[in-house]
């Protein structure tokens, strides 16, 4: 096949959510009714079962949430599923934000129970800002919840996308009896569900005429004549523009509407397309070989301990072994060791095409945002910067792990777990970490002790808010009480922190000459 060819089967998709909505599950689901995957996992490996696929890190086992990405890969009817699984909790943006950089549609999943929430709101907001279109699954409809016209009206007051139901539950939320496709109105699908969804649900389609004892099913048919009579009918090219989106019900845990979902993906998710430059041009499919680091990752795999970074493919074909230009360097990298990934599962790969999701191992100098090219130059937008609200130097409790302590930390930077701050002051034993959340200090914390024997202690910093500074700036401020100024590892940049608004309102009126710039979180 061309390179347009086997670009067309490939769906690249990210799967959004509010942490608890189900998303792991949702996850496992898909590649179970896939078959890529025998018997789905139980996000807390219950009763002796494993943990899901994607949540691969062992920190992640153990609390029941996934706090990094993964990918997985698999086939589906005629096409190549690239599933991204993001972390939920908001303490984890950063992550989620760099994985919709890579996709080019997302799943927005709502918890039946309660809809949009704030973390859902953030990663819509972001998937409009790339302008990804979005299919939206109303997940746990077998527990008590909203009703389904009042989580459409939601969709469409909050988000301004026009909510097109292509399936319909028969039975309201908890009370989960079935389910109505839309565009087959003559039929109803009934299920057969499976000890603990272990396994793939077994579909019952009945006929209409066949159904009527169903309870509920009356009511489903009132409120599908309601949305008739608005034309709430999927449109392609209104859910390609995101002015609309397709909506689906189901039960993730118990498989519930996952296969119709999946066949939404394969049949209305865009495939991938030519996608803009830094430059403000675009790199078209059949262009040489092109592909953006949208993560770092090291330790997946305990007995090698290496370093993978995460690539998508935007252009052309990927073959194993060839020579690709580091934009950020300059330097040639040889792709020896190239595999696909499922969760931390991996295959050698010999040839990907644009929309897959390469792990190149041993990327050691490749960074989040870097583009790998081939023949023609090329290089795609980077990542976002956020503003972090919580600070912490952080020191190695035995004083022998030094070394191991300073290749965690490095290590961690370079993934973008943190950001890590130093200055002349504090020393290169005591960086101080920065994180939109709490939980990232977690996270560093057991990777350091686990991944790189280096237990760590972390002093919390009296400092809630953040500003760029410069060199000329430093010294003036650096002379007044509560404020101290870092340099930022990944990138050199000067950080002014403060103990509050209060503080940064004051020096900025008592000290009109300083510089004081907010960090944002967009594209830089």
């Amino acid at each position: 096949m061309s390179v347009l060819e086997e670009a067309a089967r490939r769906r690249t998709f990210a799967i959004i959510s509010h942490p608890d909505a189900g998303k792991s599950t949702l996850t496992e689901a898909l590649a179970l009714h896939a078959s890529a995957i025998s018997e789905a996992g139980a996000v807390h490996g219950k009763a002796g079962r494993r943990g899901v696929t994607s949540d691969w890190m062992e920190m992640e086992r153990q609390r029941g949430i996934s706090v990094t990405s993964a990918a997985l890969q698999f086939e589906y009817r005629d096409a190549v599923m690239n599933l991204l699984d993001t972390p939920g909790h908001a303490d984890f943006s950063e992550d989620t934000y760099r994985v919709l950089s890579a996709v080019d549609c997302a799943v927005m999943l709502l918890d039946a129970a309660k809809g949009l929430e704030a973390q859902t709101l953030k990663l819509f907001e972001v998937c409009r800002y790339r302008r990804l279109p979005v299919i939206t699954f109303v997940n746990k409809w077998d527990r008590p919840g909203r009703e389904a016209l009042e989580i459409l009206d939601e969709i469409e007051s909050r988000l301004g996308l026009r909510p097109t139901p292509v399936t319909w539950p028969i039975g309201v939320a908890g009370d989960f009896q079935g389910l109505v496709d839309r565009r087959e109105p003559d039929r109803v699908i009934r299920f057969t569900r499976t000890p603990g969804g272990a396994t793939a649900v077994a579909e019952r389609p009945e006929r209409l005429e066949d159904a009527g004892g169903i309870a509920g099913l009356s009511a489903a048919r009132d409120e599908i004549e309601l949305l008739e009579g608005v034309d709430a009918w999927h449109d392609t090219e209104d859910f390609r523009f995101g002015r609309s989106t397709p909506v689906f019900f189901g039960a993730a845990v118990s498989n519930v509407g996952v296969r119709l979902l999946l066949d939404a993906i394969v049949d209305t998710a865009p495939a991938p397309y030519a996608r803009a430059t830094r430059t403000g041009g675009e790199r078209n499919l059949e262009a040489p070989f092109s592909g953006l680091v949208f993560k770092v990752q090291a330790n997946m795999d305990p007995m090698h301990r290496d370093r993978v970074a995460f690539v998508r493919v935007c252009s052309g074909v990927f073959e194993r072994g060839e020579v690709l230009t580091h934009s950020a360097t300059g330097r040639s990298f040889t792709t020896k060791y190239a595999h696909a990934m499922f969760g931390r599962e991996r295959t050698t790969v010999e040839r990907a095409y644009p929309g897959d999701i390469v792990g190149l191992v041993n990327a050691g100098s490749m960074r989040p945002g870097d583009t790998l090219y081939q023949k023609d130059v090329v290089e795609f937008p980077g990542m976002p910067t956020f503003a972090p609200e919580h600070f912490a130097a952080v020191r190695v409790k035995d004083a022998g792990k030094s070394k191991q302590f300073r290749r965690g930390i490095e290590q961690l930077d370079a993934e973008g777990v943190v950001q890590v701050l130093r200055s002349d002051r504090r020393g290169g034993q005591s960086p101080v970490l920065a994180a939109v959340g709490p939980m990232q200090f977690e996270v560093v914390l057991h990777r350091l002790e686990h991944e790189f024997s280096a237990p760590g202690a972390l002093e919390r910093l009296p400092y809630r808010t953040v500003r760029r500074t410069n060199a000329e700036s430093r010294k003036r401020l650096e002379r007044s009480h509560g404020i101290e100024v870092l340099e930022r590892s990944r990138d050199g940049e000067l950080l002014a922190l403060f103990a509050d608004d209060w503080r940064l309102a004051f020096v900025s009126r008592d000290m009109p000459e300083v510089t004081l710039e907010p960090l944002v979180a967009a594209v830089e």
